[in-house]
């Protein structure tokens, strides 16, 4: 039986812990920005939690003895170094090539809002092989604003010519919720991706929550 129109017209992605793993990534890079300063690697475990919160969580993390203007003069040097780690330890979280595939093949097309740079993000997709597969990338930078904002899930909307309300935003961070909210998408909150102990998801009221991403595979879990 064919599941056709079963998925979202459009599935939008959160990148960094929703489809990627890219924790390694970014714990070799800080390995690198610790030596610079004589310092020895930090535990993986202490910087995961903070991958989806950006560049500046993660190096509060990995530098907890510097002060605000200390950590950000390293925000240049951290994305530096970062840009020669991309994909290196890395890899697409378990299920998630599978949950593409599937979208793909029963018409559905996929894209990318994330708060990462674009031109990082955009970086990425030839050596994931998502280059042609990608329908639209939106960055951190591409607008004005960046998520909780809607309007990066808007814009990405409009650029594939699909409306909100048959999109799906799916996403680790309480951001993403609100901003899929806010922009008439419904949502699914990636419970695979990275959080903080004190992190509730349930309290970010997204539509759907899913353990992992093969979960996707089927249509009847996406709202």
């Amino acid at each position: 039986m064919s599941l056709r129109g079963a998925y979202p017209a459009l599935a939008l992605f959160d990148l960094d812990g929703t489809l990627l793993d890219s924790a390694p990534d970014f714990v070799a890079t800080l390995a690198l920005l610790r030596a610079r300063h004589g310092l020895p690697p930090i535990a993986p475990e202490r910087i995961r939690p903070h991958v989806s919160r950006g560049a500046r969580a993660m190096i509060k993390a990995a530098f907890p003895d510097h002060d605000e203007a200390a950590r950000e003069a390293l925000v240049q040097p951290f994305l530096d170094i970062y840009r020669g780690e991309l994909s290196k330890h890395g890899a697409p979280f378990e299920g998630v090539e599978a949950m593409l595939s599937a979208l793909e093949a029963e018409g559905s097309r996929w894209g990318i809002v994330t708060n990462k740079p674009e031109a990082l993000a955009r970086a990425l997709m030839p050596l994931l092989g998502w280059q042609e597969r990608c329908a639209v990338l939106v960055g951190g930078d591409t607008l004005a604003t960046r998520k909780p904002d809607p309007q990066p899930l808007l814009h990405a909307a409009r650029a594939v010519g699909v409306a909100p309300a048959d999109c799906v935003y799916v996403g680790d961070d309480e951001r993403d919720i609100i901003a899929a909210r806010a922009a008439g998408m419904p949502s699914i909150v990636a419970l695979w991706g990275y959080r903080l102990d004190a992190d509730d998801p349930v309290a970010w009221q997204g539509d759907v929550m899913a353990e992992a991403a093969v979960e996707l595979l089927d249509p009847a879990r996406w709202p």
